[in-house]
Protein backbone atom coordinates (compact mmCIF):
# COMPACT_ATOMS: atom_id res chain seq x y z
CA UNK A 1 0.00 0.00 0.00
CA UNK A 2 3.16 2.45 1.07
CA UNK A 3 4.33 1.88 -2.42
CA UNK A 4 0.99 2.15 -4.55
CA UNK A 5 0.82 5.88 -2.01
CA UNK A 6 4.11 6.89 -3.68
CA UNK A 7 3.57 6.28 -6.92
CA UNK A 8 0.24 7.62 -6.97
CA UNK A 9 1.88 10.74 -5.42
CA UNK A 10 4.69 10.75 -7.70
CA UNK A 11 2.58 10.31 -11.57
CA UNK A 12 -0.11 12.55 -9.77
CA UNK A 13 2.26 15.26 -9.87
CA UNK A 14 4.02 14.82 -12.89
CA UNK A 15 1.34 14.32 -14.68
CA UNK A 16 -0.11 17.83 -14.26
CA UNK A 17 3.24 19.18 -15.88
CA UNK A 18 2.79 17.09 -19.44
CA UNK A 19 -0.85 17.59 -19.20
CA UNK A 20 -0.51 21.53 -19.53
CA UNK A 21 3.08 21.74 -21.81
CA UNK A 22 1.56 19.07 -24.48
CA UNK A 23 -1.20 21.76 -25.06
CA UNK A 24 0.97 24.82 -24.58
CA UNK A 25 3.80 23.66 -26.82
CA UNK A 26 1.06 23.40 -29.87
CA UNK A 27 -0.36 26.16 -28.38
CA UNK A 28 3.10 28.04 -28.91
CA UNK A 29 3.52 26.89 -32.55
CA UNK A 30 0.18 27.72 -33.57
CA UNK A 31 1.20 31.82 -32.30
CA UNK A 32 4.30 31.56 -33.43
CA UNK A 33 2.78 30.69 -36.89
CA UNK A 34 0.80 33.42 -37.07
CA UNK A 35 3.31 35.67 -35.94
CA UNK A 36 5.31 34.72 -39.31
CA UNK A 37 2.07 34.83 -41.48
CA UNK A 38 -0.24 38.07 -40.28
CA UNK A 39 2.96 39.77 -38.85
CA UNK A 40 1.07 41.20 -35.95
CA UNK A 41 2.62 42.07 -32.76
CA UNK A 42 0.13 40.54 -30.74
CA UNK A 43 1.16 36.97 -31.30
CA UNK A 44 4.83 37.83 -30.61
CA UNK A 45 4.03 39.26 -27.70
CA UNK A 46 1.90 36.20 -26.46
CA UNK A 47 4.63 33.85 -27.43
CA UNK A 48 7.28 35.99 -25.50
CA UNK A 49 4.92 35.45 -22.45
CA UNK A 50 3.66 31.85 -22.57
CA UNK A 51 7.62 30.82 -23.89
CA UNK A 52 8.86 31.23 -19.90
CA UNK A 53 6.15 29.51 -18.82
CA UNK A 54 6.36 26.77 -20.85
CA UNK A 55 10.26 26.73 -20.30
CA UNK A 56 9.44 26.38 -16.44
CA UNK A 57 6.67 23.66 -16.81
CA UNK A 58 8.94 21.76 -19.32
CA UNK A 59 11.87 21.90 -16.52
CA UNK A 60 9.48 20.42 -13.80
CA UNK A 61 7.74 17.69 -15.53
CA UNK A 62 11.09 16.38 -16.90
CA UNK A 63 12.45 15.84 -12.99
CA UNK A 64 9.53 14.64 -11.56
CA UNK A 65 8.87 11.92 -14.38
CA UNK A 66 12.68 11.00 -14.13
CA UNK A 67 11.64 9.89 -10.56
CA UNK A 68 8.83 7.39 -11.91
CA UNK A 69 11.35 5.13 -13.52
CA UNK A 70 13.40 4.57 -10.68
CA UNK A 71 10.37 3.40 -9.12
CA UNK A 72 10.17 0.15 -11.15
CA UNK A 73 13.05 -1.04 -10.19
CA UNK A 74 12.60 0.17 -6.48
CA UNK A 75 9.62 0.00 -5.34
CA UNK A 76 7.96 -2.40 -7.94
CA UNK A 77 10.54 -5.02 -9.07
CA UNK A 78 8.46 -7.80 -10.17
CA UNK A 79 6.62 -5.90 -11.87
CA UNK A 80 9.60 -4.96 -13.82
CA UNK A 81 11.05 -8.28 -14.24
CA UNK A 82 7.57 -9.80 -15.42
CA UNK A 83 6.58 -7.04 -17.90
CA UNK A 84 10.01 -5.83 -18.80
CA UNK A 85 10.53 -7.44 -21.73
CA UNK A 86 6.92 -5.90 -23.39
CA UNK A 87 6.97 -2.64 -21.95
CA UNK A 88 10.76 -2.04 -21.75
CA UNK A 89 10.89 -1.01 -25.25
CA UNK A 90 8.32 1.18 -25.74
CA UNK A 91 9.57 3.46 -22.86
CA UNK A 92 13.22 3.43 -24.40
CA UNK A 93 11.63 4.47 -27.91
CA UNK A 94 9.95 7.25 -25.70
CA UNK A 95 13.12 8.35 -24.85
CA UNK A 96 15.19 8.17 -28.06
CA UNK A 97 12.54 9.38 -30.13
CA UNK A 98 10.22 11.66 -28.46
CA UNK A 99 11.80 13.01 -25.05
CA UNK A 100 15.64 13.84 -28.04
CA UNK A 101 12.88 16.14 -30.18
CA UNK A 102 11.62 17.72 -27.38
CA UNK A 103 15.19 18.22 -25.70
CA UNK A 104 16.85 18.64 -28.74
CA UNK A 105 15.00 21.42 -30.15
CA UNK A 106 14.01 23.07 -27.18
CA UNK A 107 16.85 25.25 -26.99
CA UNK A 108 16.14 26.62 -30.30
CA UNK A 109 12.44 26.93 -29.64
CA UNK A 110 13.56 28.99 -26.23
CA UNK A 111 16.77 30.82 -27.71
CA UNK A 112 17.01 30.53 -31.58
CA UNK A 113 14.55 33.02 -32.72
CA UNK A 114 17.60 35.74 -33.97
CA UNK A 115 20.30 33.13 -34.09
CA UNK A 116 19.18 30.51 -36.90
CA UNK A 117 16.55 32.32 -38.55
CA UNK A 118 12.70 32.51 -38.76
CA UNK A 119 12.20 29.47 -40.91
CA UNK A 120 14.62 27.26 -38.59
CA UNK A 121 13.11 28.44 -35.59
CA UNK A 122 9.25 27.76 -36.49
CA UNK A 123 10.73 24.62 -37.15
CA UNK A 124 11.95 23.78 -33.73
CA UNK A 125 8.79 25.26 -32.53
CA UNK A 126 6.28 22.36 -34.47
CA UNK A 127 9.23 20.10 -33.75
CA UNK A 128 8.84 20.35 -29.87
CA UNK A 129 5.08 20.59 -30.15
CA UNK A 130 5.10 16.82 -32.14
CA UNK A 131 7.98 15.55 -29.22
CA UNK A 132 5.29 16.29 -26.16
CA UNK A 133 2.38 13.99 -28.47
CA UNK A 134 4.77 11.68 -29.73
CA UNK A 135 6.06 11.16 -25.91
CA UNK A 136 2.16 10.83 -24.91
CA UNK A 137 2.05 8.27 -27.54
CA UNK A 138 4.60 6.11 -26.32
CA UNK A 139 3.88 6.65 -22.50
CA UNK A 140 -0.09 5.72 -23.45
CA UNK A 141 0.86 3.09 -25.05
CA UNK A 142 2.68 1.18 -22.39
CA UNK A 143 -0.19 2.41 -20.12
CA UNK A 144 -2.28 0.92 -22.58
CA UNK A 145 -1.23 -2.47 -22.49
CA UNK A 146 -1.35 -2.85 -18.70
CA UNK A 147 -5.00 -2.22 -19.10
CA UNK A 148 -5.67 -4.34 -22.39
CA UNK A 149 -2.43 -6.74 -22.93
CA UNK A 150 -2.29 -8.31 -26.50
CA UNK A 151 0.75 -9.32 -28.42
CA UNK A 152 2.73 -11.57 -25.93
CA UNK A 153 2.76 -14.85 -24.60
CA UNK A 154 4.12 -15.79 -21.00
CA UNK A 155 7.08 -18.02 -20.57
CA UNK A 156 6.30 -20.78 -18.14
CA UNK A 157 9.58 -20.87 -16.57
CA UNK A 158 10.10 -17.57 -15.94
CA UNK A 159 6.34 -16.33 -15.75
CA UNK A 160 7.61 -12.92 -18.09
CA UNK A 161 5.72 -11.62 -20.62
CA UNK A 162 7.11 -12.17 -23.99
CA UNK A 163 6.73 -9.96 -27.16
CA UNK A 164 5.44 -11.75 -29.84
CA UNK A 165 3.38 -9.21 -32.15
CA UNK A 166 4.64 -5.51 -31.40
CA UNK A 167 1.95 -4.09 -33.89
CA UNK A 168 -0.48 -5.59 -31.47
CA UNK A 169 1.58 -4.64 -28.29
CA UNK A 170 1.64 -0.81 -29.22
CA UNK A 171 -1.98 -0.73 -31.03
CA UNK A 172 -3.77 -2.52 -27.86
CA UNK A 173 -7.31 -2.57 -28.14
CA UNK A 174 -7.53 0.29 -25.13
CA UNK A 175 -4.75 2.80 -27.19
CA UNK A 176 -6.53 4.68 -29.68
CA UNK A 177 -9.56 6.05 -26.98
CA UNK A 178 -6.98 6.45 -24.53
CA UNK A 179 -4.50 8.41 -26.93
CA UNK A 180 -7.33 10.60 -28.35
CA UNK A 181 -9.13 11.06 -24.48
CA UNK A 182 -5.85 12.05 -23.01
CA UNK A 183 -4.38 14.68 -26.06
CA UNK A 184 -7.72 16.35 -26.30
CA UNK A 185 -7.63 16.64 -22.35
CA UNK A 186 -4.34 18.54 -22.22
CA UNK A 187 -5.47 20.85 -24.98
CA UNK A 188 -8.35 21.53 -23.34
CA UNK A 189 -6.62 21.70 -19.84
CA UNK A 190 -3.89 24.50 -21.85
CA UNK A 191 -7.31 26.17 -23.15
CA UNK A 192 -8.90 26.65 -19.78
CA UNK A 193 -5.49 28.02 -18.30
CA UNK A 194 -4.80 30.25 -20.71
CA UNK A 195 -8.86 31.74 -20.81
CA UNK A 196 -8.33 31.64 -17.04
CA UNK A 197 -5.46 34.04 -17.54
CA UNK A 198 -6.84 36.31 -19.94
CA UNK A 199 -10.20 36.46 -18.12
CA UNK A 200 -8.15 37.47 -14.67
CA UNK A 201 -6.67 40.51 -16.74
CA UNK A 202 -9.68 41.21 -18.51
CA UNK A 203 -11.43 41.73 -14.88
CA UNK A 204 -8.17 43.74 -13.62
CA UNK A 205 -8.30 45.84 -16.56
CA UNK A 206 -12.03 46.97 -16.17
CA UNK A 207 -11.74 47.39 -12.32
CA UNK A 208 -8.96 49.74 -12.93
CA UNK A 209 -10.04 51.40 -15.55
CA UNK A 210 -7.83 50.61 -18.31
CA UNK A 211 -8.26 49.31 -22.03
CA UNK A 212 -7.04 45.62 -21.72
CA UNK A 213 -3.82 44.79 -24.20
CA UNK A 214 -4.90 43.24 -27.67
CA UNK A 215 -2.88 40.46 -26.72
CA UNK A 216 -4.72 39.97 -24.16
CA UNK A 217 -7.72 39.76 -25.62
CA UNK A 218 -6.59 37.64 -28.10
CA UNK A 219 -5.05 34.93 -25.60
CA UNK A 220 -8.88 35.58 -23.88
CA UNK A 221 -10.49 34.28 -27.48
CA UNK A 222 -8.13 32.01 -28.46
CA UNK A 223 -9.14 29.87 -25.83
CA UNK A 224 -12.98 30.70 -25.67
CA UNK A 225 -13.10 28.99 -29.27
CA UNK A 226 -10.94 25.82 -27.82
CA UNK A 227 -13.53 25.70 -25.17
CA UNK A 228 -16.54 25.89 -27.58
CA UNK A 229 -15.21 23.33 -30.51
CA UNK A 230 -13.03 21.00 -27.87
CA UNK A 231 -14.90 20.10 -25.46
CA UNK A 232 -17.93 18.79 -26.96
CA UNK A 233 -15.57 16.60 -29.15
CA UNK A 234 -14.20 15.23 -25.86
CA UNK A 235 -17.57 14.23 -24.70
CA UNK A 236 -17.66 11.74 -27.45
CA UNK A 237 -14.40 10.63 -27.11
CA UNK A 238 -15.25 10.07 -23.62
CA UNK A 239 -18.32 8.29 -24.73
CA UNK A 240 -16.26 5.73 -27.55
CA UNK A 241 -13.42 5.30 -24.81
CA UNK A 242 -15.98 4.51 -22.19
CA UNK A 243 -18.16 1.81 -24.70
CA UNK A 244 -14.33 0.56 -25.11
CA UNK A 245 -13.45 -0.15 -21.97
CA UNK A 246 -17.24 -2.08 -20.83
CA UNK A 247 -15.91 -4.36 -23.55
CA UNK A 248 -12.89 -5.19 -21.68
CA UNK A 249 -12.71 -3.98 -18.86
CA UNK A 250 -16.48 -4.16 -17.44
CA UNK A 251 -16.17 -3.98 -13.34
CA UNK A 252 -14.11 -0.79 -14.08
CA UNK A 253 -17.34 0.61 -15.21
CA UNK A 254 -19.45 -1.02 -12.86
CA UNK A 255 -17.81 0.46 -10.43
CA UNK A 256 -17.98 3.93 -12.47
CA UNK A 257 -21.90 3.84 -12.44
CA UNK A 258 -22.26 2.35 -9.28
CA UNK A 259 -23.85 -0.30 -10.75
CA UNK A 260 -23.81 -3.48 -7.40
CA UNK A 261 -26.99 -5.31 -8.77
CA UNK A 262 -26.84 -6.26 -12.26
CA UNK A 263 -30.01 -5.36 -14.73
CA UNK A 264 -30.77 -8.29 -16.69
CA UNK A 265 -34.07 -6.56 -18.36
CA UNK A 266 -32.00 -3.88 -19.68
CA UNK A 267 -33.14 0.02 -18.49
CA UNK A 268 -30.31 0.64 -16.25
CA UNK A 269 -30.66 4.06 -13.99
CA UNK A 270 -27.52 6.64 -14.21
CA UNK A 271 -26.77 7.43 -11.14
CA UNK A 272 -25.96 11.10 -10.29
CA UNK A 273 -25.06 10.88 -6.45
CA UNK A 274 -25.13 8.43 -3.85
CA UNK A 275 -22.79 7.00 -1.30
CA UNK A 276 -20.98 3.24 -2.26
CA UNK A 277 -20.87 0.80 0.34
CA UNK A 278 -18.67 -2.09 -0.84
CA UNK A 279 -19.00 -3.73 2.35
CA UNK A 280 -22.58 -4.25 2.04
CA UNK A 281 -22.76 -4.28 -1.55
CA UNK A 282 -24.79 -1.33 -2.29
CA UNK A 283 -24.93 2.08 -2.85
CA UNK A 284 -26.83 4.63 -0.43
CA UNK A 285 -28.47 7.24 -0.59
CA UNK A 286 -28.64 6.88 -4.30
CA UNK A 287 -30.43 9.60 -6.94
CA UNK A 288 -30.20 8.42 -10.15
CA UNK A 289 -32.37 8.94 -13.81
CA UNK A 290 -33.82 5.62 -14.90
CA UNK A 291 -32.70 3.87 -18.10
CA UNK A 292 -30.04 6.31 -18.67
CA UNK A 293 -26.98 3.97 -18.12
CA UNK A 294 -28.41 2.03 -20.42
CA UNK A 295 -28.54 4.30 -23.39
CA UNK A 296 -25.22 5.62 -22.47
CA UNK A 297 -23.20 2.58 -22.38
CA UNK A 298 -25.34 0.39 -25.09
CA UNK A 299 -26.88 2.97 -26.92
CA UNK A 300 -30.41 1.23 -26.41
CA UNK A 301 -33.02 0.81 -23.33
CA UNK A 302 -33.02 -3.51 -23.20
CA UNK A 303 -29.83 -4.75 -23.15
CA UNK A 304 -28.64 -6.65 -20.51
CA UNK A 305 -26.59 -5.03 -18.06
CA UNK A 306 -24.40 -6.82 -15.48
CA UNK A 307 -23.15 -5.47 -12.22
CA UNK A 308 -20.63 -6.05 -9.49
CA UNK A 309 -22.71 -8.63 -8.23
CA UNK A 310 -21.14 -10.81 -10.88
CA UNK A 311 -17.56 -10.11 -9.85
CA UNK A 312 -15.84 -11.78 -7.22
CA UNK A 313 -14.78 -9.51 -4.10
CA UNK A 314 -11.70 -9.79 -4.77
CA UNK A 315 -11.73 -9.10 -8.26
CA UNK A 316 -13.84 -5.88 -7.75
CA UNK A 317 -11.66 -2.23 -7.77
CA UNK A 318 -12.22 0.25 -4.68
CA UNK A 319 -15.68 1.51 -5.81
CA UNK A 320 -16.03 4.57 -4.06
CA UNK A 321 -12.57 6.16 -5.49
CA UNK A 322 -14.04 5.61 -8.78
CA UNK A 323 -17.25 6.04 -8.68
CA UNK A 324 -16.63 10.20 -6.99
CA UNK A 325 -13.59 10.37 -9.03
CA UNK A 326 -15.50 9.62 -12.44
CA UNK A 327 -18.26 12.31 -11.64
CA UNK A 328 -15.98 14.77 -11.23
CA UNK A 329 -14.36 14.37 -14.38
CA UNK A 330 -17.67 14.54 -16.29
CA UNK A 331 -19.04 17.11 -13.77
CA UNK A 332 -16.11 19.42 -15.02
CA UNK A 333 -16.14 18.47 -18.95
CA UNK A 334 -20.36 19.29 -18.38
CA UNK A 335 -19.02 22.66 -17.35
CA UNK A 336 -16.54 22.75 -19.79
CA UNK A 337 -18.91 22.52 -22.61
CA UNK A 338 -21.41 24.85 -20.77
CA UNK A 339 -18.72 27.74 -20.39
CA UNK A 340 -17.49 27.07 -24.35
CA UNK A 341 -21.66 27.69 -25.47
CA UNK A 342 -21.63 30.40 -23.10
CA UNK A 343 -18.45 32.19 -24.92
CA UNK A 344 -19.96 31.58 -28.10
CA UNK A 345 -23.30 33.65 -27.05
CA UNK A 346 -21.21 36.22 -25.48
CA UNK A 347 -19.34 36.63 -28.56
CA UNK A 348 -22.36 36.37 -30.65
CA UNK A 349 -23.34 39.62 -28.81
CA UNK A 350 -20.22 41.46 -29.31
CA UNK A 351 -19.78 41.06 -25.57
CA UNK A 352 -16.94 38.63 -25.23
CA UNK A 353 -14.65 40.72 -23.60
CA UNK A 354 -17.01 42.97 -21.99
CA UNK A 355 -18.91 40.54 -19.97
CA UNK A 356 -17.21 40.34 -16.31
CA UNK A 357 -19.42 37.20 -15.61
CA UNK A 358 -17.71 35.23 -18.19
CA UNK A 359 -14.50 36.48 -17.03
CA UNK A 360 -15.46 35.26 -13.40
CA UNK A 361 -16.35 32.01 -14.57
CA UNK A 362 -13.52 31.57 -16.73
CA UNK A 363 -11.06 32.34 -14.16
CA UNK A 364 -12.72 30.04 -11.86
CA UNK A 365 -12.33 27.39 -14.19
CA UNK A 366 -9.07 28.22 -15.35
CA UNK A 367 -7.47 24.95 -12.97
CA UNK A 368 -10.19 22.95 -13.93
CA UNK A 369 -8.35 20.96 -16.95
CA UNK A 370 -5.67 20.12 -14.28
CA UNK A 371 -7.89 18.65 -12.06
CA UNK A 372 -10.60 16.49 -14.69
CA UNK A 373 -7.36 14.77 -15.99
CA UNK A 374 -6.46 13.64 -12.44
CA UNK A 375 -9.71 12.84 -11.76
CA UNK A 376 -9.72 10.84 -14.86
CA UNK A 377 -6.57 9.52 -14.41
CA UNK A 378 -7.44 8.11 -10.74
CA UNK A 379 -10.37 6.62 -12.28
CA UNK A 380 -8.46 4.59 -14.96
CA UNK A 381 -5.90 3.40 -12.70
CA UNK A 382 -7.70 2.82 -9.85
CA UNK A 383 -10.11 0.97 -11.80
CA UNK A 384 -7.61 -1.05 -13.10
CA UNK A 385 -7.14 -2.81 -9.31
CA UNK A 386 -6.47 -5.21 -7.79
CA UNK A 387 -4.33 -5.63 -11.00
CA UNK A 388 -1.08 -4.09 -13.12
CA UNK A 389 -1.41 -6.20 -16.40
CA UNK A 390 -5.20 -6.55 -16.18
CA UNK A 391 -5.90 -10.20 -15.51
CA UNK A 392 -2.82 -11.75 -15.65
CA UNK A 393 -0.59 -9.68 -12.66
CA UNK A 394 -1.91 -8.65 -9.46
CA UNK A 395 -0.84 -5.48 -8.15
CA UNK A 396 0.04 -7.19 -5.11
CA UNK A 397 2.47 -9.82 -6.55
CA UNK A 398 4.06 -6.85 -8.56
CA UNK A 399 5.73 -4.85 -5.89
CA UNK A 400 9.52 -5.24 -4.36
CA UNK A 401 9.98 -7.18 -1.36
CA UNK A 402 11.00 -4.14 0.61
CA UNK A 403 9.89 -3.43 4.36
CA UNK A 404 7.68 -0.84 5.17
CA UNK A 405 9.73 1.55 6.93
CA UNK A 406 12.15 2.03 4.21
CA UNK A 407 9.26 2.51 1.30
CA UNK A 408 7.42 4.98 4.35
CA UNK A 409 10.99 6.88 4.59
CA UNK A 410 11.21 7.72 0.74
CA UNK A 411 7.05 8.56 0.60
CA UNK A 412 7.89 10.98 3.66
CA UNK A 413 11.05 12.57 1.69
CA UNK A 414 9.19 12.72 -2.09
CA UNK A 415 5.93 14.91 -0.08
CA UNK A 416 9.02 17.03 1.59
CA UNK A 417 10.44 17.81 -1.71
CA UNK A 418 8.20 17.99 -4.10
CA UNK A 419 6.42 20.20 -2.28
CA UNK A 420 9.54 22.57 -1.45
CA UNK A 421 10.66 22.60 -5.23
CA UNK A 422 7.32 21.90 -7.32
CA UNK A 423 5.89 24.26 -4.58
CA UNK A 424 8.33 27.27 -5.58
CA UNK A 425 8.09 26.01 -9.50
CA UNK A 426 4.76 26.63 -9.96
CA UNK A 427 4.86 29.76 -7.11
CA UNK A 428 7.04 31.28 -9.62
CA UNK A 429 4.80 30.28 -12.67
CA UNK A 430 1.79 32.08 -11.22
CA UNK A 431 4.07 35.45 -10.40
CA UNK A 432 4.48 35.17 -14.36
CA UNK A 433 1.10 34.98 -15.17
CA UNK A 434 0.12 37.63 -12.62
CA UNK A 435 0.93 40.62 -15.25
CA UNK A 436 -0.79 40.43 -18.69
CA UNK A 437 1.25 40.46 -21.77
CA UNK A 438 2.78 43.66 -23.22
CA UNK A 439 4.68 45.24 -26.11
CA UNK A 440 8.00 45.43 -24.94
CA UNK A 441 7.69 41.56 -23.59
CA UNK A 442 11.22 40.80 -22.59
CA UNK A 443 12.94 37.39 -24.57
CA UNK A 444 14.44 34.88 -22.31
CA UNK A 445 17.96 36.22 -24.14
CA UNK A 446 17.26 39.69 -22.72
CA UNK A 447 17.37 38.56 -19.18
CA UNK A 448 19.90 35.84 -19.07
CA UNK A 449 23.16 36.94 -20.19
CA UNK A 450 24.59 34.06 -21.41
CA UNK A 451 25.52 30.71 -20.20
CA UNK A 452 27.30 29.58 -16.40
CA UNK A 453 31.17 28.95 -17.59
CA UNK A 454 32.42 26.94 -14.85
CA UNK A 455 35.66 27.10 -16.69
CA UNK A 456 36.40 30.60 -15.42
CA UNK A 457 34.94 34.41 -16.94
CA UNK A 458 35.04 34.77 -20.06
CA UNK A 459 35.41 38.74 -20.81
CA UNK A 460 32.35 40.27 -21.73
CA UNK A 461 32.34 41.35 -25.67
CA UNK A 462 32.60 45.05 -25.09
CA UNK A 463 34.58 44.70 -22.47
CA UNK A 464 37.39 42.60 -24.43
CA UNK A 465 37.24 44.96 -27.67
CA UNK A 466 38.06 47.96 -24.96
CA UNK A 467 40.91 46.27 -23.79
CA UNK A 468 42.33 45.63 -27.12
CA UNK A 469 42.33 41.43 -26.98
CA UNK A 470 40.11 38.90 -28.39
CA UNK A 471 37.09 37.02 -26.31
CA UNK A 472 38.16 33.75 -25.05
CA UNK A 473 37.09 30.74 -23.44
CA UNK A 474 38.16 29.27 -19.72
CA UNK A 475 39.86 31.24 -16.96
Amino acid sequence: MLARIQFAFTVSFHFLFPAFTIGLASYLAVLNGLWLWTREHRYLELFRYWVKVFALAFAMGVVSGLVMSYQFGTNWSVFADRAGPVIGAPMAYEVLSAFFLEAGFLGIMLFGRDRVGEGLHMAACVAVALGTIFSAFWILSVNSWMHTPAGYRIDEATGQFLPEDWWAIIFNPSFPYRLAHTVTAAYLTTAFIVGGVGGWHLLRARRRGEIPSQATRTMFSMAMWMAALVAPVQLVLGDLHGINTLHHQPAKVMAMEGHFESHPEGCAPLYLFGLPDQEAQRLDYALGIPCLSNLILKHDLTSPLPGLDTVPRDEQPPVAIVFWSFRVMVGLGLLMVGLGVWSLWARWRGRLFDSPALHRAAVAMGPSGLVAVLAGWITTEVGRQPYTVYGLLRTADSASPLAAPAVAWSLVAFVVIYFAVFGAGTWYILRLLSRPPRADEPRLHDVVEGPIRSAGITPAPAEAARQGRPQTIGG
